[in-house]
């Protein structure tokens, strides 16, 4: 069974694929390079979806349908939404939902339209060991991982793992009137961000088990300035890194 290995970013995934490389090739379809090959054991293909809904939605069509994946894991960063989260909790979704998708009236907002449903469950058995192997990680590794005077800086005292809600818009959602309003219209929601989503519904039309795995880079009750690029670099990619090796290496081959 090949698992697809997703991001929107190259830092959080480049470290698997340097992992990978020895053995591996690369397909190039759509504009993007399809890394195909094994990691821990399993048969994998990584890919970089880039930025956005339309990216991830087309990423994940052509791997169902050019490389014949099984089930597909999307890794990355988000912002939190809901108030008790902090810099460096990870959120593993329970179900993804589109912020911006509103045909009303002709359909109740958020609601996709012909779908008859407006959000979209993860599969529970890769949740769960995503879960569990981000939980490992933290406990284990992540304190050698990540330097301790960043983590002082990020306030990152205990970060934990959230299973939850997640919501997906094409905008990156930067202040706080914006937070305020998907809190009210979302109260469910844990965190925000721009693939997971449309993921999620390619997923559900194709039967295809799925998963989406958040680092938050920033909190909504969290007024530290974060250097976005730094985060990316020496917090966030460590993370993806170190909880799919674990996650992979927990699955039977």
């Amino acid at each position: 069974m090949t698992l697809g290995i997703v991001a929107a970013l190259h830092e959080e995934i480049a470290d698997l694929l340097a992992e990978m490389a020895p053995g591996a090739h690369v397909e190039h379809v759509g504009m993007r390079d399809y890394h195909v090959g094994r990691l821990h054991g399993h048969d994998c293909v990584i890919v970089l979806a880039r930025i956005g809904k339309v990216a991830a939605a087309a990423t994940t069509a052509a791997l169902i349908h050019r490389f014949d994946v099984r089930e597909i894991v999307f890794t990355g960063v988000a912002g939190g939404l809901a108030h008790g989260l902090h810099v460096g909790d990870v959120v593993i979704a329970d179900t993804l939902t589109q912020h911006d998708m509103d045909a009303s009236p002709l359909f109740p907002r958020y609601e996709v339209p012909l779908l008859g449903r407006a959000s979209f469950d993860t599969e529970r058995i890769l949740r769960d060991a995503l879960a569990q192997a981000a939980r490992d990680w933290l406990a284990e590794e992540m304190p050698a991982r990540i330097d301790a005077a960043l983590r002082s800086e990020l306030r990152m005292a205990a970060p934990c793992v959230h299973i939850g809600q997640i919501a997906s818009g094409d905008r990156f959602i930067s202040s706080a009137n914006e937070v305020t309003r998907l809190r009210g219209s979302l109260p469910q929601a844990l965190a925000v961000e721009m693939e997971g989503a449309a993921v999620a519904q390619v997923c559900h039309e194709y039967g295809i088990p799925f998963a989406v795995m958040r680092t938050l880079s920033d909190a909504a009750d969290d007024m530290a300035h974060v250097d976005f690029p730094r985060f990316l670099r020496d917090v966030a990619s460590h993370y993806s890194h170190g909880i799919l090796r674990r996650f992979l290496a927990s699955r039977r081959v």
